[in-house]
Parts: C-alpha cells; sequence; structure tokens
C-alpha cells in the first residue's frame, strides 16, 4: 500500500519539478496477454484479458522521453485450451499490477512527421497472485498451498509474488494535434520467475505433498482425477512445467496522451507559430 501511494504522488507531483510544457499525460485501454506452461502462444486473443495504463512522458529531445507508467491486467490460461496438456487439467488467473520506468525512442522526429513509430525499454516492479477455483468453485489462491511441493521437496521455496522485470516494445503515434496524439503499443515482459502460473517443475511425491501441504495443495497439484477418465497422480520425476522456459505478460493498447502545456520553443510539422514555414 505504501509503493502504491508513493507512485501515485510521484506520478502527480513529480510534473511540477521541469518545466510543463515538456511533460506528457496519457492513458490507454486493451488487452492483457501470458505466456507459459499453460499458453505458449503469444497475443492470442482466445485467453486475453482487459489490461490499462496510465502514465507521464517527459521530453529530453524531440525524439527521446522519459517514461513512467502505472499498468494493471488480468491474465488466464486452462489447460482445456491446448489438447497436449489436457490430461494435467490445471488452470489459473492473476491480476498484474505494474510500475514502468523507462526510456521511448522515436525513429522519426514527431515534430515534423504526424505518424511516428517508436521502440521503448525500461523496468518495471509487478505484482501478481495466481489462483484457481477448486471443484467446489470456490477461489483459492495458489502460491501459499505449494503445489509443487514447496517448503519440503528438494529444496524448493515458495516464490515471490513481487518480482522485477524488463519491459520493451514498441508503437506507433500519430498526432491529431500539437498536444494529443493517439497511441496503439505493444509491450512484451521478460521476466525472471517461472511462476506466473504457479507451474515449473516436476511434480512432487503426492503422498509426500498430501501429508506435507495438505489434501488442497494435492488436489489442486494435478487435477486430472476431475475429468470423466479420472487420470491419476503422476509420479515425482513427470515433467509438471518446463523449468527451462521462464513466463511472460503482454500488454497491447490503444489511448491518447495530452502536453499539459503548450510548447512554444518548437514548431510542428515545419510550421511556426505564425503559421508560415519554419526554416
Amino acid at each position: 500500500m505504501k509503493t502504491r501511494l508513493f507512485l501515485l504522488v510521484l506520478v502527480g507531483f513529480v510534473p511540477v519539478i521541469l518545466p510543463a510544457q515538456y511533460w506528457h499525460v496519457g492513458g490507454m485501454l486493451g488487452i492483457a496477454n501470458y505466456q507459459g506452461d499453460l499458453q505458449d502462444k503469444r497475443f492470442t486473443l482466445q485467453q486475453a484479458g482487459f489490461g490499462a495504463q496510465v502514465g507521464v512522458w517527459y521530453e529530453l529531445a524531440d525524439k527521446w522521453h522519459a517514461r513512467l507508467l502505472l499498468s494493471a491486467g488480468n491474465i488466464a490460461a486452462d489447460d482445456k485450451q491446448i489438447a497436449r496438456n489436457r490430461i494435467r487439467n490445471l488452470n489459473f488467473r492473476s491480476q498484474v499490477a505494474e510500475a514502468q520506468l523507462g526510456l521511448e525512442y522515436d525513429l522519426l522526429n514527431p515534430y515534423d512527421n504526424r505518424l511516428t513509430p517508436y521502440f521503448f525499454g525500461g523496468v518495471a516492479l509487478f505484482r501478481f497472485n495466481p489462483y484457481t477455483f477448486d471443484s467446489l468453485n470456490r477461489k483459492v489462491f495458489l502460491q501459499p498451498l505449494g503445489t509443487e511441493g514447496q517448503g519440503f521437496f528438494d529444496g524448493r521455496q515458495k516464490y515471490q509474488l513481487t518480482q522485477l522485470a524488463v519491459p520493451f516494445g514498441g508503437g506507433l503515434k500519430f498526432a491529431l494535434s500539437e498536444n494529443v496524439r493517439v497511441r496503439f503499443e505493444v509491450g512484451l515482459r521478460k521476466l525472471f520467475t517461472d511462476y506466473l502460473d504457479d507451474v515449473s517443475m516436476t511434480y512432487a511425491p503426492g503422498p509426500q505433498l498430501l501429508a506435507n501441504n495438505g489434501l488442497l495443495a494435492y488436489s489442486l497439484s494435478f487435477r486430472g482425477d476431475e475429468l470423466k477418465q479420472g487420470e491419476p497422480y503422476p509420479n515425482s520425476t513427470a515433467v509438471r512445467g518446463n523449468p527451462g522456459s521462464k513466463d511472460w505478460y503482454y500488454f497491447s493498447t490503444l489511448g491518447l496522451t495530452f502536453r499539459l502545456v503548450k510548447r512554444e520553443d518548437r514548431s510542428f510539422l515545419g510550421k511556426s507559430k505564425t503559421g508560415c514555414p519554419s526554416f
């Protein structure tokens, strides 16, 4: 809570410190996506969730901007959507909240071109908390359960719900006017965790998982027994996930940015402030 309050204060009051004519504020709406052990495709609409971003941009130069964005989205995946994973029968959902600090570079000068492609990169702090619904349709958060034997098996420890990420991507900006731009952006997040979906390694031994972490951890570690054919719990050497490939999440958004105060020291699309061409 203190971290969120600090970020909100930062977004609200940092523009006071530097000249207002170089600041832009904006918001974007779109979809959030995930890629990992329950979803191997990128940017699929099949299991996409809602995503939103708000932020501030500061012009360091005509083609360079510093950016601070707050993002939130819903991600989800279900083994029922991938044929080879149906026997495992796992699913998860999670809200993702992110604070991102980075740099943005325009390939074309936005004061000389109405349409401008751009790239960005930076660092982000994000929080996630995967959950599912049990066979009685009760919402259950997965990390506390230790579904892969965290806390007792093979030195595995519970993963952290707040972690660092490397955001990068690109997009297009279209100038409706000197101070208002439409923005379409696709942003990827390189993660350092494989537990965004609570799935990573091999199965923990069933009897030990039941004894150490309880019935709920055991029943949600493998859900093939909920299927009509009643699949048995796998042995401890069976692959549950792929620890060699970290998870990802993405935002694809469309929105608007607004300059706080008109910039007086730079012409727009080759026109001076009097409407004549600038040289």
